[in-house]
């Protein structure tokens, strides 16, 4: 690689890749990520810029570092019940299908295909065909 596309690599993320990719989630990021590369540095930038898209992505999580403040206060508007759960409450937890009540995300925080449920006062965001945990929200 040279000290051109270097350089062409790093103008990318310091002005779209990262800041792109922390409203995204990690598949999102890579793709934007890997996009801006490809844009400015050709195969090589596609490569580095996915995989750095997706590290910034996957820290962001799912709801973003942006969306997840207001998507807080609208759950705590909401007032819905706290579920206990007897085991450790952290992403990849598969909860059970009934006990526990699963609301939909208004699409204004834009999470689509996740619902949402309180358990044991942490919010957390669930795939809702396997249950599981994928982001603790708070």
């Amino acid at each position: 690689m040279t000290l051109k596309h270097t350089m062409a690599i790093a103008a990318v993320f310091v002005t779209f890749g990262v800041g792109a990719a922390q409203a995204q989630g990690v598949p999102r990021g890579a793709a934007e990520g890997a996009a801006a590369g490809d844009a400015a540095a050709g195969p090589v930038g596609a490569a580095v810029g996915g995989m750095v898209g997706g590290v910034a992505g996957g820290i962001a999580g799912i709801l973003g570092v942006d969306t997840r403040p207001r998507f807080h206060e609208y759950v705590v508007r909401e007032h819905r019940p706290s579920y206990h759960y007897d085991g450790d409450v952290r992403v990849g937890v598969v909860l059970p299908p009934d006990q526990i009540e699963y609301y939909e995300v208004p699409a204004e925080y834009g999470v689509h295909g996740y619902r949402y449920t309180i358990i044991d006062n942490h919010t957390v965001l669930v795939e809702p065909r396997t249950r599981r945990i994928v982001e603790i929200v708070d």
